[in-house]
């Protein structure tokens, strides 16, 4: 297939990539009803408001709608730096009293979290231990960072997305073992999310409810991994990957899309990233 141009112009190198062939691997889970979420946010709920049937136009035709009830760190979803503050302060030392009004956030808000169309790389610190799932509780430290990106053969950059498996997207089904209240969930410790905030990544993202290590019966009591990326250094955090196709396929680095939905003054929004490669 020949390469899409304009006559007078080089053909876009982007454009003609896609044009060649790409497939795309998702990398979020499925919103439904009563799916597994953080008992600090309110769940995802949706049903039918208007079935087929309710009402038939002339021509016979009928249509049905939903109403979808949801909070925004629920599912797949992206951060925004209004998420998270730390002695009263957003990123960039913004004093959260002075911009959390009327029901929502002037400054960090979801609408200024940008879409990203970057270099992804998958850290699989499961496989570096050569587990199907990292135990209850794991911290992954930049130790293990390092290993997983040593094994990919890749090296994590600048403005790179960072997504780190533990292989917990295995226990989406099960809410109770998922959301770890009892046994905790392996992730990301203080450790690691200072690795890649000197690296300098856009964002990073994880299979699990919190990008965070949760020790046996601890909860989501403090978040310092949050702290350190959204506060400290305004990285984006994605949470409720799956990872597993990634995985399996064997993909170490790609090209990374996401797109927020623009909540004005929101904290969160629920997104679709998939890894884009050659078909």
């Amino acid at each position: 297939m020949s390469s899409p141009t304009t006559p007078g112009r080089e053909p876009d190198p982007l454009l003609a990539a896609v044009t060649a062939g790409v497939r795309l691997i998702d990398l979020g889970q499925p919103f439904f009803t009563g799916m597994p979420s953080s008992p600090n946010h309110p769940g995802f709920r949706m049903t039918l408001i208007r079935r087929h049937g309710d009402m038939v136009r002339p021509d016979g035709g009928s249509a049905a709608n939903e109403i979808i009830v949801t909070g925004g760190h629920v599912g797949t979803h992206i951060d925004a730096l209004a998420h998270v503050s730390h002695d009263g302060h957003l990123y960039g030392g913004v004093d959260v009293q002075d911009v959390q009004r009327g029901g929502r956030l002037t400054a960090g808000g979801a609408e200024e979290t940008p879409a990203l169309l970057t270099r992804g790389v998958l850290l699989d610190v499961a496989a570096v231990h050569e587990v199907p799932v990292l135990p209850p509780g794991y911290g992954v430290t930049a130790e293990d960072l390092k290993a997983a990106a040593r094994r990919a053969g890749v090296e994590v950059r600048r403005g790179d997305v960072a997504l780190v498996r533990t292989g917990w997207a295995r226990n989406f089904e099960d809410t109770e073992t998922y959301l770890g209240q009892k046994d905790g969930v392996p992730g990301a410790t203080e450790d690691a999310a200072r690795w890649l905030a000197g690296i300098g990544v856009r964002a990073t993202g994880a299979d699990t409810t919190a990008y965070e290590q949760i020790p046996a019966g601890a909860g989501h009591r403090v978040l310092p991994v949050h702290r350190v990326l959204l506060v400290e250094n305004g990285i984006y955090i994605i949470e409720h990957l799956n990872l597993e196709e990634a995985a399996a396929e064997g993909l170490t680095e790609f090209v990374f899309m996401l797109a927020p939905l623009p909540i004005v003054g929101g904290t969160g929004s629920p997104v679709r990233p998939v890894a884009a490669v050659s078909a």
